[in-house]
């Protein structure tokens, strides 16, 4: 469609369709500067983070308009070059559930108008909400700006309620409803990949032409691979970084503690792995970085006494989420990284575990089956059957050939994600939306006799 307009214009003698100057990015219910891998935030954080910093490396402004959760937060913070982030002060500061938050949308919304109104007239030039919530308010923002609104679930309800899992609440009907309407209101919608497009048009009956793909990406900066020859080298140096077992194998999991990622999982698959070869699994420790989240909030310690009743304590390691360098060198300090969740729109944890090398034994769903190539950079499987899951880890744990193979499979997968192609990808739906935006008020003013010229003329 981008092109359709570049040529239109060039037709009639005027410049393409210009880059949005400013982009007015909604993240209701989780701010970007919250550390991911606890409470409810994780890869959309980081998501949002990595691209608003590559569209201001591009020349366009961002400001990120987020829910305030402390009396002791500035207005506004500069989190970046270009990129803002402005602090709405909707309902009480603490101890306000994700699950409370829709009672909040009038505040916050109102917040968001006010900040706008504050503005010369038409300062912002798109919307782009993340999650369901901030979809109800840029809906209803779009409308008093004149502005399109572009929008990324980056989960979906119908989809979590689906694939629950075992004790796991399912989503409210009140979420259900409110993602319907921000499916029907916004002017594109944003999947992570192709199975989340196909779930939109399929679930939610989104019109296939207003769907895009944009895959997500990682920092591959930050996470990178050990060099040749250095590959033993570095992994004893991350897992003295974190104090980890110097020798032995270790299998990593990475996130949010709540029955949806399925830690769970990896924990009866060591127990299950004890009894069908002890000698391989004596030499296994299970490390899981991460703080409870989401309903795993209501049993903080479930994951302890889990490892405890299965009588595997002694060989699983905890330790709280990891930012930055110690993130990577998390992924590096392991031999496998295990991603067993129940549903992922994508799976930045197993791309970043890629990056540096680390091969990847992950659930075949959602946006996994993307962000893994099985067989080349890790090892998809289906279901949660811990013994499937122990039978996979044994065929790997017990080869090292092999995961040498998956591990230059990994690296070379990863390279085919990056952050500034994500945020390429997202300008294009911006110029696309803004086009079809402005296509539509030159049409209304034709109707009205009113002729102008096309808006870049």
């Amino acid at each position: 469609m981008a092109d359709l307009h570049t040529g239109l214009a060039r037709q009639r003698g005027c410049q393409p369709w210009p880059m949005p100057r400013r982009i007015a990015t909604l993240s209701v219910h989780t701010s970007p500067l919250h550390q991911p891998g606890t409470g409810d935030a994780g890869g959309m954080n980081v998501y949002i983070v990595e691209v608003s910093r590559r569209l201001a490396e591009a020349g366009v402004e961002v400001e990120i308009f987020t829910r305030a959760t402390s009396s002791e937060l500035p207005a506004v913070v500069e989190m970046a070059p270009g990129v803002w982030v402005r602090h709405i002060t909707s309902g009480p500061f603490e101890g306000l559930a994700k699950e409370e938050l829709p009672s909040q949308l009038c505040a916050f919304t109102t917040g968001v108008l006010r900040a706008e109104a504050a503005r010369p007239p038409g300062f912002y030039d798109l919307i782009h909400s993340h999650y369901w919530l901030s979809g109800q308010v840029g809906w209803l923002a779009k409308e008093r700006w004149g502005v399109p609104l572009v929008h990324t679930a980056h989960t979906l309800a119908k989809v979590k309620n689906a694939r629950l899992a075992e004790g796991d609440r399912p989503e409210p009907k009140a979420r259900v409803i409110g993602e319907e309407q921000v499916v029907a209101e916004a002017d594109r919608l944003v999947a992570n990949t192709a199975v989340e497009a196909r779930d939109l048009i399929a679930r939610y009956d989104a019109d296939p032409v207003r769907v895009g793909v944009v895959e997500p990406g990682v920092d591959l900066d930050r996470f990178t691979p050990p060099e040749r020859g250095r590959e033993v080298a570095d992994r004893l140096a991350a897992r003295r970084r974190l104090g980890l077992p110097e020798r032995g194998l270790i299998v990593a999991f990475v996130g949010r503690i709540q029955p949806l990622k399925a830690p769970d999982v990896l924990l009866h698959a060591l127990a299950a792995l004890r009894a069908r070869d002890p000698e391989l699994a004596g030499q296994v420790t299970v490390v899981i970085a991460g703080g409870p989240s989401g309903s795993g909030l209501d049993r903080p310690t479930a994951l302890i006494e889990l490892a405890g009743r299965l009588g595997v304590t002694d060989a699983v390691r905890f330790l709280p989420p990891q930012t930055g360098d110690d993130l990577a060198a998390t992924y590096r300090a392991a031999d496998l990284v295990a991603v067993p969740s129940h549903n992922e729109s994508f799976g930045l944890v197993a791309l970043e575990a890629q990056a540096c090398g680390t091969p990847v034994v992950a659930a075949a769903v959602g946006g996994l089956v993307t962000a893994v190539r099985d067989g080349v950079s890790g090892m998809l499987v289906d279901g949660h059957d811990p013994v499937d899951w122990a039978r996979m880890l044994a065929s790997l744990l017990a080869a090292p050939a092999r995961r040498a193979e998956l591990s230059r499979g990994a690296v070379e997968h990863a390279r085919n994600f990056s952050w500034s192609r994500t945020a390429s990808g997202l300008l294009t739906v911006y110029r696309e939306a803004v086009a079809e935006q402005r296509n539509r008020l030159t049409a209304q003013l034709a109707d009205d006799a009113t002729v102008i010229p096309l808006a870049a003329c």
